[in-house]
């Protein structure tokens, strides 16, 4: 059987995924991030699910999603009801998992041409000593 090479040439491919980075093409992300096929938003402060508030959603629902994968790092944690229902009120639907798996559902939905926008959250970097 022949394999066929996909070329992902029109939208944006998680190539790597660790504790406290994520690689997306070729680019290294060392801060928390929001991903869509044809965009990258990296000034997102969240760092724990904890953390999402009313800005960030409204940063990740401004991408217009259908469905938003939430990478919560390298466990799963499941938000806050509020931050659930921010998402199914406008019928946009809403998964948590580990980073690693939400880059993983990112490619294949991303390849597939749906409208994915995935939240990846990382650690805060520890502070350099003086």
């Amino acid at each position: 059987m022949p394999l066929i090479e996909h070329r992902a040439e029109d939208h944006r491919v998680v190539r790597r995924v660790g504790a406290h980075g994520i690689v997306v093409d070729e680019r290294e992300f060392s801060a928390s991030l929001v991903l869509a096929p044809d965009a990258a938003l990296t000034d997102f402060p969240p760092t724990r699910v904890e953390e999402l508030d009313e800005p960030a959603l409204a940063a990740v629902l401004a991408l217009e999603p259908a469905l938003v994968l939430l990478g919560t790092g390298e466990r799963q944690v499941f938000p806050a009801q509020s931050v659930l229902a921010a998402f199914l009120r406008r019928g946009i639907g809403i998964e948590a998992m580990d980073n690693a798996a939400a880059a993983r559902t990112f490619n294949l939905l991303a390849a597939e041409g749906r409208r994915v926008v995935a939240v990846f959250l990382l650690p805060a970097k520890a502070p350099t000593p003086l």
